[in-house]
């Protein structure tokens, strides 16, 4: 069942069109991922999905319902979530209380603090210290279990390896299963293309605010894949 489908989605900053006509969907129980080089749309896309850009309402669909500019609250309380880039943790608040902020929707669901601090044991050590002063990926953890704590339908993750070490990304990653396992579906944005291509049931890349290709990992070769990245 198709629980997310974007049709035809634009995007502007001001004069300045970021997305043209983007196509995508994901299926309840997928991983879907999103490459492309920096600024091929993919944050653009996911500020679109989440309500942080302006977009028609029927051009985003959310199990079945037109939620295409909706306000940002509302579109969290219906069951999506996005971990941003960058993590944008509240720096006077603890561990905890950034987790907790990610509640305030009151969504039911198997996401809680004890359900976290087991997929996560570091973050239930360090419940009481600032989110802020713990290493990068300890706080991409708090960034994710921010967003679980809405008990979302489908996560958002938005390059949620940058800037980290490659067996912290592994951790990071080897949570996504778990995480689906709770039924959450996932669609992550990566420019990692090894990574996105060992975790997505399918896959998309954007050039330039375009969809310049779509299928399944195992059915694309190395030169389609560099030609819809690179356009080269």
């Amino acid at each position: 069942m198709t629980l997310l489908e974007a049709r035809g989605v634009t995007a502007f900053y001001g004069d300045f069109q970021a997305l043209y006509g983007i196509d995508l969907k994901v299926e309840e129980g997928e991983t879907v991922a999103v490459i492309g080089s920096n600024g091929a749309g993919k944050s653009s896309f996911l500020r679109t999905l989440t309500g942080l850009q302006s977009s028609a309402p029927e051009s985003i669909r959310f199990h079945g319902e037109p939620i295409g500019g909706l306000p940002a609250h509302r579109i969290v309380a219906l069951g999506l979530a996005m971990v941003p880039e960058g993590r944008r943790l509240f720096p006077s608040l603890t561990v905890e209380e950034n987790l907790l902020v990610g509640a305030y929707s009151k969504r039911p669901g198997p996401w809680n603090l004890e359900r976290l601090y087991a997929m996560f044991p570091i973050l239930g050590e360090r419940r009481n210290n600032p989110g802020t002063a713990l290493s990068g990926g300890q706080q991409q953890m708090v960034a994710i279990g921010r967003a679980l704590m809405s008990n979302p339908r489908l996560l958002l993750c938005d390059e949620i390896s940058l800037g980290l070490a490659p067996v912290i990304i592994k951790d990071i990653y080897d949570a996504l299963p778990g995480i689906k396992a709770e039924g959450t579906s996932v669609l992550v944005v990566e420019q990692d293309v090894g990574q996105a291509m060992k975790v997505a049931d399918r896959l998309y890349c954007f050039q330039e605010g375009r969809v310049s290709l779509e299928g399944r990992p195992g059915e694309l070769g190395r030169e389609q894949i560099s030609l819809a990245y690179f356009g080269v």
